[in-house]
């Protein structure tokens, strides 16, 4: 039996800092592995996944002919015909990626940061640290014209269509 001594608060254990820490981190811990736990099973997963095929059908070849210069804006491309055949340019400034225009006199301009480039996609004028990059351009099976955004071609290539 206790006295009233031994029953008295002085005597009683009290709670401890210690003992708080002490829960907390354990708490911390099985938190923290749980996070970890979820992120190692996320793995597998993927977030982002591998973008399609760039190869983008534009139509016949015949739609094409006989027009020196024809814009693209949804794709941001240029096609241009002449007497060797069909050819493609990028219209994505090799700077930043900014969209370039096409100004009267046939050279290119990039209204974001100043860089300029004659009719053939070369660089006149910085920042930008190359030309504007040609494209391949095959037929499909079905006679179409195909563009292969990630195909770099030489500025001479032509396709005969």
């Amino acid at each position: 039996m206790k006295t009233d001594l031994e029953k008295s608060p002085r005597f009683q254990q009290t709670q401890q800092r210690r003992d708080f820490l002490g829960i907390a981190a354990a708490w911390s811990a099985i938190a923290t592995v749980c996070v970890a736990l979820m992120g190692a099973l996320r793995l597998p997963i993927p977030w982002a996944f591998p973008e399609s095929s760039r190869r983008v059908k534009l139509g016949s070849p015949s739609l094409f002919q006989g027009i020196a210069i024809t814009q693209l804006p949804e794709e941001r491309l240029w096609i241009f015909s002449d007497s060797q055949g069909l050819y493609a340019m990028s219209a994505i400034c090799t700077h930043l990626g900014c969209v370039v225009a096409r100004q009267e006199n046939g050279s290119f301009f990039c209204p974001c940061h100043g860089s300029r480039f004659d009719a053939q996609g070369k660089v006149v004028k910085g920042p930008a640290p190359k030309g504007l990059i040609h494209l391949a351009l095959t037929l499909s099976t079905d006679g179409q014209l195909v563009v292969d955004h990630d195909k770099e071609v030489g500025s001479d290539v032509r396709l005969q269509a």
